[in-house]
């Protein structure tokens, strides 16, 4: 046997968590900051001003509570309740985000100068989770496109790497979390620069927490959440594809790509309909999540092989 044909040992804990949804977990997660701790609000965010043209008014906003208290960050823990809990853990200043690679002009920053030279927005987004729970959350960024343009990429630039923090106190690096660290992700550059791919500093206007990836993240809101990694340290542009933590162990089950596709269910349990943390019933999953315009990225790819 393969050991890419091995289920692992923290993959099989999720999936008796899911599989717990049918007898009596949908209560759970219909009021998931019950028997959580209380999460302290973080200072505000100055300056940011909501961009109207992503709001969704036809949807609910998920509680600060909701979004604070159940979490994937394997760092802070396996558990959806291991980030709050752990949180204070995660050592979030100083910090610097190193864009390196493939660009004619690199650059460690410090956040105090990311903060100073983008101008904060705050758009409202769905967050889909390929154990099929999401969330609708107001986040505050800045378009990754600005971000990127800062360093000139070169033409060679194809992909666009993301590594994630890696702090020896953090309980997921001192543990078993069942996966390699650091965390990396990785976008084509198409991805990177479309307008709804964000680097994300806070939400509710305020501070980002450090269990929803703090002190900056990304977001693409189109693909399953494991692609918008947290507590970002570098970005690497490259002519290559970059690989992907969770398609290099578990290949079989998550894909580079990752686009939320409800007719490609995962193979230990369908994608077809979501639970909305906060509800009890299920909806249906929309392509893309709901942004269908980022589809003409893909055209003439099979969906199916690139998932």
């Amino acid at each position: 046997m393969r050991p890419s044909e091995i289920t692992p040992k923290s993959l099989y804990l999720r999936r008796r968590e899911f599989l717990k949804l049918g007898a009596g977990s949908a209560l759970a997660l219909s009021f998931p900051a019950f028997g959580r701790p209380k999460v302290d609000h973080g200072p505000k965010l100055v300056g940011v001003k909501a961009n109207p043209k992503f709001a969704l008014p036809e949807e609910k906003q998920n509680s600060f509570e909701d979004i604070t208290t159940y979490n994937n960050f394997y760092e802070l823990g396996t558990d959806k309740s291991d980030p709050s809990e752990n949180a204070a853990k995660l050592q979030t200043s100083p910090w610097t985000l190193s864009v390196e690679g493939e660009v004619a002009k690199p650059r460690k920053w410090d956040m105090a100068d990311i903060l100073k030279s983008f101008p904060i927005e705050e758009r409202v987004y769905r967050l889909r989770c390929v154990e099929a729970w999401s969330m609708v959350i107001p986040w505050d960024g800045f378009p990754l496109a600005d971000f990127l343009k800062k360093h000139e990429p070169t033409s060679r630039a194809k992909y666009v790497a993301f590594e994630s923090v890696v702090q020896p106190q953090l309980p997921g690096i001192k543990g078993f979390a069942g996966i390699p660290f650091p965390y990396v992700e990785g976008l084509r550059i198409d991805e990177a620069v479309h307008p709804l791919s964000l680097l994300v500093v806070g939400l509710y206007g305020e501070t980002l927490p450090n269990q929803d990836g703090a002190p900056i993240r990304l977001i693409v809101p189109w693909k399953y959440g494991f692609k918008s990694a947290k507590s970002l340290v570098r970005i690497r542009l490259q002519e290559t594809q970059p690989p992907t933590t969770w398609s290099q162990y578990a290949p079989n089950e998550y894909g580079f790509y990752a686009n939320v596709n409800p007719d490609v269910d995962h193979p230990r349990w369908s994608q077809s309909k979501e639970r909305r943390i906060g509800e009890v019933l299920r909806r249906k999953t929309l392509p893309f999540n709901g942004y269908t315009e980022v589809a003409s990225l893909y055209a003439g790819m099979d969906l199916r092989k690139f998932y």
